[in-house]
């Protein structure tokens, strides 16, 4: 998993509360177990019309915000069904942090395993991200996670909360593997002792 540090990038607004997980990647994209190729389906309802032809009012599909790496969204983002193919399709298309007021619990879970930084802030703080999304390419966003803080354009910072353990594996960049395999010394001791002690076993 690559570590999350810190990250400068154009930041992307999606004023719409209780954006669920079909909405970020529909259905017809869970047929397979693949992490990558993901990144064309999301939000596909939104991004294309029914012929597929990209839908220009979309803010994805607008210039300046055609190479985001950060979503500012409403409440409840990630809601719905628990498809670990959401933050999937989020990575594969390059946003590695989504700044809201709430997340659904699942998907707030599965973006720590994936390398995604979910951030909360407050419903006054989210504001005023989303104004500085609003403003395109020339108003990126840097996310320290080091630091906890976001900083904005105009050198204002906002300041975030976020579970130590999470906040280490992400910038170690630690999945669950990643953790088993950091004990693999200790675990290697352990298997060479007890067939020491049970040769017969």
């Amino acid at each position: 998993m690559t570590p999350f540090t810190t990250l400068t990038g154009i930041a992307a607004p999606l004023p719409i509360t209780n954006i669920d997980t079909d909405m970020i990647i529909p259905k017809q994209y869970l047929k397979t177990i693949a992490r990558t190729g993901l990144g064309k389906g999301l939000f596909s309802e939104m991004r294309y019309d029914e012929q597929g032809a990209e839908n220009p009012e979309f803010v994805l599909n607008k210039p300046a915000w055609r190479h985001a790496q950060i979503l500012v969204a409403e409440d409840n983002f990630g809601c719905g069904s628990s498809r670990e193919h959401a933050p999937w399709a989020l990575l594969d298309f390059g946003i590695r942090c989504v700044i809201s007021t709430s997340f659904a619990d699942i998907f707030y879970n599965n973006c720590f395993k994936n390398g995604i930084l979910p951030v909360v802030v407050s419903p006054e703080d989210l504001a005023k991200l989303m104004d500085d999304a609003g403003r395109g390419a020339n108003a990126t966003l840097t996310v320290d996670l080091a630091s906890q803080t976001i900083k904005g354009p105009d050198g204002g910072q906002v300041n975030f909360a976020i579970d130590p353990f999470r906040k280490q594996c992400l910038m170690e960049g630690l999945d669950d593997i990643g953790l088993t395999m950091v004990k693999a010394p200790a675990i290697g001791a352990f298997e060479a002792k007890a067939a020491a002690a049970r040769p017969w076993a």
